[in-house]
């Protein structure tokens, strides 16, 4: 299958059963929409992300952050082993055109902080806020459901490409 987008779906291992089934149809319409889901590989909303691409025909590619393929979750088509640990998490926001981001802990804030350091789109559920000193300055669009968030992901890829 050839990918018309790559996108990275960000969350957290540990996630809540709503970020899972979020998670879950977030990847499925990614790849109904001909876009590779990119991920950390692993578990929680990174594998339910999976999940719901391979159930739907999707490409995945997972950014593991060990020295071992194995450790990727099922769902992963093509593991990349990188070694890194946590530092991996800067090679995950940026092999995607865009990053949707769902709940997270402080792997999941620092794939957003690398993915808004490169110009890439975030777009958000449920997942963290920012501001800088006491004013709101939220560079992440928010929405509430998988379809908005996929619909968005790629209108801002295309807007770019214009």
């Amino acid at each position: 299958m050839k990918a018309k987008y790559f996108i990275s779906v960000i969350g957290g291992s540990k996630a809540s059963a709503a970020d899972l089934r979020i998670a879950e149809e977030v990847g499925g319409e990614l790849a109904r929409a001909g876009a590779a889901v990119v991920c950390g590989g692993l578990g929680g909303v990174m594998e339910a992300a999976c999940k719901g691409a391979a159930d739907a025909g999707g490409l995945t590619i997972g950014i593991l952050p060990g020295e071992h393929r194995e450790s990727a979750n099922p769902y992963v088509q093509i593991p990349i082993v990188t070694g890194l640990g946590f530092t991996r998490n800067s090679i995950v926001a940026k092999s995607g055109q865009a990053v949707i981001a769902i709940g997270g802990s402080y792997g999941t804030l620092s794939e957003i902080a690398y993915a808004r350091i490169s110009g890439l789109p975030v777009i958000g559920i449920d997942t963290w806020k920012m501001s800088r000193r006491s004013e709101e300055a939220d560079f992440i669009l928010r929405v509430d459901n998988a379809r908005e968030a996929v619909r968005l992901a790629i209108a801002r890829i295309e807007e770019k490409a214009e």
